[in-house]
């Protein structure tokens, strides 16, 4: 494990809470909004993120080591400090393949305890572990093929409109099934989170101080009651 206060390299394919299609440039970060804001002080704010980083990844890096052992598990934790970066936390690979787990400045600043932090954390290995990046791109290139392909019919082949065709169908490629990793990462995080110490039913509160997605047409996060609810249930059976 390596704690690094460094900018995320741009080139990198996204995943965890900003899941992102296969592009080969860092996407814009969907911003926190409605956010009740936590009274930590900037100091508190750092001790907790050093004791949970501390804490957690060791428990995440095991879990990955039982549930996927082909996978590299040398979670790398960076801070993203982007100016301009909304909070946001999303779980990365660098060019070797090593998971990365990044953390911007404003969400670090935003939770409101290490409990909080901790169940964000364990999602986003929790996408690593699940295999989501390589999951979502499969989807996202199937996409793009099958929207290629018809606009090349359709269109008599112009290389213009394949291409926007192609685009479009990874963009909803990527989407399809984005819901159900967030539910999946959810459900992993949680143990993880327990695993490590930590009340992970007490750290999904966050998803309560936060504007609902809802269930918009084609978004990538799932409403936050159905959040809550697999936390709480597979927290119950722990």
């Amino acid at each position: 494990m390596r704690l690094n206060l460094i900018p995320v390299v741009a080139a990198a394919v996204l995943a965890g809470c900003a899941m992102a299609p296969p592009a080969q440039q860092r996407p814009p970060q969907p911003a926190v909004q409605n956010v009740i804001v936590p009274t930590l002080s900037g100091q508190r704010a750092v001790r907790n993120f050093i004791d949970v980083v501390e804490t957690v990844e060791p428990v995440a890096e095991a879990a990955c080591r039982a549930r996927a052992p082909r996978l590299n598990c040398d979670f790398q934790i960076v801070v993203d400090d982007t100016k301009g970066a909304p909070p946001n936390a999303f779980q990365t690979r660098d060019k070797s393949g090593r998971p990365i787990i990044a953390f911007t400045v404003p969400l670090i600043a935003l939770v409101a305890n290490t409990d909080e932090l901790a169940f964000i954390m364990a999602h986003e290995a929790a996408h690593h572990i699940r295999g989501h990046l390589d999951r979502q791109n499969q989807t996202a290139v199937a996409g793009a093929r099958i929207f290629g392909g018809l606009a090349s019919v359709l269109s008599g082949g112009s290389e213009e409109a394949v291409r926007a065709s192609a685009q479009i169908g990874a963009s909803i490629g990527a989407r399809t099934y984005s819901k159900n990793f967030e539910l999946e990462a959810d459900a992993l995080g949680t143990v993880i989170a327990a695993q490590a110490g930590y009340d992970p039913v007490r750290g999904a509160r966050f998803f309560l101080r936060i504007a609902d997605p809802g269930d918009k047409f084609l978004g990538t996060h799932p409403a936050n009651a159905d959040r809550m609810a697999t936390v709480q249930r597979v927290a119950a059976g722990l």
